[in-house]
């Protein structure tokens, strides 16, 4: 009692003194079904800070082994443009116009783009499947959309940058025997960002649809690789028999490539016009499926 007594004229509360919360500070928030099964999101319509980490962190993630990611695709393509240079050199007849070297870089540029945009997204999905870490990515407040921005994103900057600079060394490597001429700026940008994207996106899908690195590489080897050397990349595609002029008609990877060296030498196979909007609606196309299998969850959640 004692004790008591001195800490009530302490100005300690005692047990019947406290004070309990009001009753309306403890009921809980009213949820609509959708915030009760989703979460709320307090940020707007896009999570911009949410968006920006994740792509940071794509875009980071081939930065810090630049030399297997960057360097090495250029490598590639310089050899391969040697070879081509100390095999053909000027004993191949011009094509379109232009020597058989200035016919074939933009090919080779091209090709880089779309191999690496490919392998970034892929990869990435890929590896956090089996390692487990894209549950991180499920667990934080972005939506299918900006998860899908994010993958796709990363693996833009990862085929742009190794283009651009696959672009530069062979523009140098080229410049004392024949010149990389440059004629529409703007075609050359549209076709690399649109590369870029296309291939990102498939990137996205395979690493969606495939559960090991084989069948990540059964797409590259059956599908990738296919399309691309059947493209007109090492020629033009005139000198088909013309059943597979008319199937090389329906190749995207062809209007890429194609409008592409359009771009540097002013001289294209097909009609550019119809090259720039089949690209654009497959690319829309090719992102709605995969922002809608990101959503679903499809192998991803299971």
């Amino acid at each position: 009692m004692p004790v008591l007594f001195f800490l009530s004229n302490a100005g300690f509360p005692m047990a019947e003194e406290a004070t309990l919360p009001s009753p309306d500070k403890l009921t809980s928030p009213v949820l609509t079904p959708s915030e009760a099964r989703q979460g709320a999101r307090h940020f707007g319509a896009v999570n911009w800070l949410g968006l920006w980490t994740f792509y940071q962190k794509e875009v980071q993630r081939f930065v810090k082994v630049i030399f297997q990611t960057v360097a090495a695709p250029v490598i590639s393509t310089l050899l391969f443009l040697l070879v081509f240079m100390l095999a053909f050199g000027v004993a191949r007849p011009d094509v379109g116009g232009v020597s058989y070297i200035i016919f074939l870089a933009p090919g080779l540029i091209m090709m880089a783009i779309l191999t690496n945009a490919f392998a970034n997204s892929s990869s990435s999905l890929i590896i956090g499947k089996m390692q487990g870490s894209i549950v991180d990515i499920l667990m934080a407040p972005l939506s299918a959309v900006e998860i899908a921005a994010g993958f796709i994103g990363g693996a833009v900057t990862r085929g742009v940058l190794v283009g651009l600079i696959t672009a530069i060394t062979c523009a140098a490597f080229m410049a004392t025997s024949d010149p990389l001429p440059v004629r529409k700026g703007l075609a050359i940008l549209y076709f690399a960002l649109t590369a870029a994207w296309m291939f990102g996106t498939l990137g996205v899908l395979a690493g969606i649809w495939a559960e090991k690195f084989d069948q990540l590489s059964a797409i590259t080897n059956f599908v990738i690789q296919p399309l691309t050397f059947l493209s007109g990349t090492f020629y033009p595609i005139s000198r088909l028999p013309d059943t597979f002029v008319t199937a090389s008609q329906f190749n995207p990877v062809f209007m890429l490539v194609d409008g592409f060296r359009y771009g540097f030498t002013g001289h294209a196979e097909a009609s550019v016009t119809i090259s720039v909007l089949a690209t654009l609606v497959l690319n829309i196309a090719l992102t709605t499926l995969a922002y809608r299998l990101l959503k679903a969850g499809y192998r991803i959640k299971s």
